[in-house]
């Protein structure tokens, strides 16, 4: 009975968002969203959430603890516009006006296994320092109309932005049929992990009658 080979191959991403590191705000949630290129589609898991909202911890490490799980699965026959994912992380100034603490974004780590990402976030700047003043004083801050423009390369270099805080993710990664379309994951499972090299081994002369070992 033959097999058929397959069609697509699968990449599912699992893990959570843990925690995130901001020197100003509070009470902080955030929106994240998968992004990828047209050949690839969502066969399970959501491609959009939103978290829960989190305080400021009251230990010396001042993090905003949110463990928020995700779990999404893509199929594709191309590699090109591997996805990524995007947070938008939103919270309360001075005034108690919820803006935009900070966007970040990050590939899925391209081979399977488990990976931790330290992610600096950024937040949009004013044109001009009245403009800055102005939405200081009326909680609204400069913000992306669509959060997936920091996933495109196209006309960042215009953007004013500044460094505001991190957030830290964790991924585990599998992939399914990867190798039976050509292209090497990098976890051929050739070499076991952890392998122990064969010791060479040591001839032993064993002396004739009469000779000395000396």
């Amino acid at each position: 009975m033959s097999v058929s080979s397959p069609s697509v191959f699968l990449v599912n991403v699992m893990g959570q968002i843990e925690c995130g590191r901001f020197l100003n705000g509070d009470n902080l949630r955030f929106h994240c969203c998968f992004t990828a290129g047209h050949d690839w589609e969502v066969v399970t898991g959501l491609e959009e959430f939103m978290s829960q909202t989190a305080c400021r911890s009251d230990d010396e490490r001042q993090v905003f603890v949110w463990n928020f799980p995700f779990d999404i699965t893509f199929k594709s026959t191309n590699p090109f516009g591997w996805p990524q994912v995007i947070l938008s992380v939103y919270g309360t100034d001075f005034f108690g006006n919820t803006v935009i603490m900070g966007y970040t974004a990050c590939h899925v780590p391209i081979t399977p296994g488990k990976y931790t990402r330290r992610l600096t976030t950024f937040v949009p700047e004013s044109a001009s320092t009245v403009q800055k003043l102005l939405s200081w004083l009326t909680g609204r801050r400069p913000e992306f109309l669509d959060p997936k423009l920091i996933a495109q390369g196209r006309g960042r270099e215009v953007t004013r932005v500044r460094s505001q805080g991190e957030v830290t993710i964790t991924f585990n990664v599998m992939m399914k049929d990867f190798t039976k379309f050509g292209y090497d994951c990098g976890a051929t499972g050739k070499t076991p992990y952890l392998a122990v090299q064969p010791q060479p081994q040591r001839s032993v002369t064993v002396p004739s009658e009469g000779q000395s070992e000396a």
